[in-house]
């Protein structure tokens, strides 16, 4: 990996912003298209305090959202005002750990750092990370309006990568961890468009692990674990919370969708899966797409020693065969294509789809996360891909439908690109379907936008 360094000690645009901004209309190069109408929105970690010792996945939120409005772009950021954030900002030490982790030290309140996604659901925009509830946000401002806990029927872990079903409008959602944070317990369930739990399910996992996404069919809910491993015990010791045990194997939780039933569990080989692309049913097979590594990136053995050789994530189809009695899945390399951050025509999501993108690694050894790639599923070997200048970087691809009922993939890519040589970022645009043509209007940001992890479309009319 490039270890090219800013002036601040971190690598390329990790490092913090210390300010919040509203600005715009932006400059544009290109033409932005006419139907592009409503608001990106996205989320990663903002430390208050710089430390490049710190792990990538720790510090608070910060939200930027981008509107398209009137032909133009406008920008605002602002940092999730949690408990956390409060009392640093107020002069108390840091006092917690990455990945959304509780304290060493209990806070009352404690609402988490909410940097790893935001989304819209029932007119409510949510900040979220794994290991506490939903922060909700203005949807126009950015204010920080507190946490939901959905009329007081959910508490704990609440998933970063909760999935819209497109069929319903329900939001599918889980939380792994337990009430210690670190345990095997799970939960699992929907939230209907006015905010409602119709359906929760408790249940454990085959053993405590990280649980970073999930994948929903059309009946089923589908939770990847996968053995980078998670231990209170261990972390009391003054060892990694998180560690890899590949000994434990891969599993695939199977819960039908109404919550009735009990979990069936498929064996794997041992792997790590941060991301799901998407997932089916198709006859007496449930397919789910992932990013497969063969170990997990930044992490440690349990002893604290370095994981050699983690490789990059690739996309890979497990299939779950019910035909057969063993409950054991097959994996297989779908694309010869290396990266991170996948994303669908989410009206697709939880059927058969064709479309997928993804932040992508150039195979010649280059800057990492420099290429957007398209993969067809009717011909993953044709890959779509535009690489970025040396020294640049992508955010993870959203897709915009260019009407409520174009064909899939008919629509919009949109990506924040780091530009290295210039300290700064711009909101690149693309054809979703055309992405090696290049950007059709390039929005130029003034400033860095630091890495971040996940954001989404919000239309106008929503």
């Amino acid at each position: 990996m490039n270890e090219r360094l800013n002036t601040n000690g971190y690598r390329a645009n990790l490092a913090p912003i210390d300010f919040e901004v509203d600005c715009g209309p932006l400059p544009v190069r290109g033409e932005l298209p006419s139907g592009l109408a409503g608001v990106l929105v996205r989320n990663g970690p903002n430390p208050l305090h710089p430390d490049p010792a710190q792990h990538w996945f720790a510090g608070h939120g910060m939200v930027h959202r981008f509107e398209f409005a009137n032909g133009g772009v406008t920008y605002r950021n602002r940092w999730v005002r949690t408990q956390r954030w409060l009392a640093e900002r107020a002069g108390a030490a840091a006092d917690f750990t990455a990945f959304g982790a509780r304290p060493q030290k209990e806070m009352p309140n404690d609402d988490g750092v909410a940097n790893t996604n935001v989304l819209m659901h029932g007119n409510r925009l949510l900040a979220l990370e794994e290991a506490h509830l939903p922060v909700e946000l203005h949807a126009r401002t950015l204010d920080t309006l507190g946490q939901v806990d959905f009329g007081g029927e959910l508490q704990g872990a609440f998933t970063a990568h909760p999935k819209v079903d497109p069929d319903t409008g329900e939001l599918l959602f889980f939380g792994y961890g337990g009430p210690d944070g670190l345990g095997a317990g799970m939960t699992a369930g929907s939230i209907d468009t006015g905010g409602r739990v119709t359906h929760l399910k408790r249940f454990d996992a085959p053993y405590a692990s990280m649980v970073h996404d999930f994948a929903f069919s059309a009946g089923h809910l589908l939770f990847p674990v996968t053995p980078l491993t998670a231990s209170k015990a261990r972390m009391h010791a003054g060892l990694p919370p998180y560690a890899w045990e590949p000994q434990f194997g891969s599993f695939v939780g199977v819960l039908r969708r109404d919550g009735s039933g009990e979990v069936e569990w498929w064996k794997g080989p041992a792997c790590f899966v941060f991301h799901v692309m998407n997932a089916w049913e198709d006859d007496d097979c449930i397919c789910i797409d992932v990013m497969q590594l063969d170990a997990p990136p930044n992490f440690t053995w349990p002893d604290g020693r370095t994981i050699d050789g983690a490789g990059h994530a690739r996309l890979c189809r497990w299939t779950l065969d019910r035909r057969g009695r063993e409950r054991v899945f097959t994996s297989g390399i779908i694309a010869e294509v290396s990266g991170e951050f996948p994303r669908i025509d989410e009206r697709f999501a939880g059927a058969p789809y064709r479309h997928g993108w993804l932040a992508a690694h150039p195979d010649d050894g280059g800057e990492p996360f420099s290429q957007i790639a398209r993969v067809d599923h009717a011909n993953p070997r044709a890959l779509d891909i535009y690489r970025l200048a040396d020294g640049d970087a992508t955010s993870e691809p959203v897709f915009v439908p260019r009407t409520i009922d174009a064909a899939e993939g008919d629509g919009w890519i949109l990506a924040v690109a780091y530009r290295g040589a210039e300290q700064r970022s711009d909101l690149l645009v693309f054809d979703a379907l055309r992405v090696a043509a290049g950007p059709i209007a390039t929005v130029e940001i003034p400033h860095r936008v630091p890495n971040g992890f996940h954001g989404n479309w919000v239309a106008a009319r929503q």
